[in-house]
């Protein structure tokens, strides 16, 4: 059975991530990073999102010998510049808990009309081969919304609890998981992402 590797030790990025592409692909065996005892996660350097998702998707490759990929993403507030899109894990201090970065963007968008309030989030996924045989692919996906007033919902994570989602009248964190998966910028581009790795391993 073919092996694919999520490169990352987030432990509830890589349950989305398993539960999406193990759907699409049912005869892979999905591991992670933890699988792979001393496996690095390396520093993410790079200045795009595909630049950083491609540092953890190569790094595996070259660790594990599979097939791997790794994400990267951001929640981008148009009211704050984009902010704090690329920064978006590391916003406030990387070891700050969601629940503050959230009560600090809400903050600073005291007072912005809900108009105004629009953000989205950004994922980009890079699919690297074994041993770097073959040149790594990225894929890009986004997903609209705007800034709710107060967080809610336990669902997800990360910024979920704050992201809105007009068309649906509720943020991300009120959704069950089939439910954001179906609409969240990870699932749109694992979707991709999965069409793509079902056309290379077939």
């Amino acid at each position: 059975m073919p092996v694919l590797v999520i490169a990352t030790h987030n432990v509830k990025k890589a349950g989305e991530m398993v539960t999406i592409l193990s759907r699409r692909l049912p005869d892979l065996q999905i591991r992670t990073l933890a699988d792979y005892p001393g496996a690095p996660e390396p520093d993410e350097a790079g200045t795009t999102y595909a630049e950083n998702a491609t540092i953890k998707a190569e790094s595996a490759a070259r660790v594990t010998g599979e097939w791997s990929v790794a994400d990267d993403a951001g929640l981008e507030v148009d009211a704050l510049g984009g902010a704090p899109g690329l920064h978006s894990k590391r916003f406030e201090g990387e070891d700050t808990p969601f629940a503050e970065k959230m009560c600090r963007i809400l903050e600073r968008l005291e007072g912005v009309p809900e108009s105004d309030r629009t953000a989205r989030f950004r994922c980009c996924v890079a699919v690297a081969a074994p041993g770097l045989t073959e040149p790594t692919r990225v894929f890009e996906a986004t997903c609209e919304g705007r800034i709710a007033p107060a967080p809610s919902g336990g669902g997800g994570f990360g910024y979920d609890p704050i992201f809105f989602l007009p068309e649906l009248g509720c943020t991300m964190a009120d959704l069950t998981a089939d439910q954001k998966h179906a609409i969240s910028h990870r699932g749109k581009v694992l979707a991709l992402v999965g069409e793509d790795l079902a056309m290379r391993l077939r």
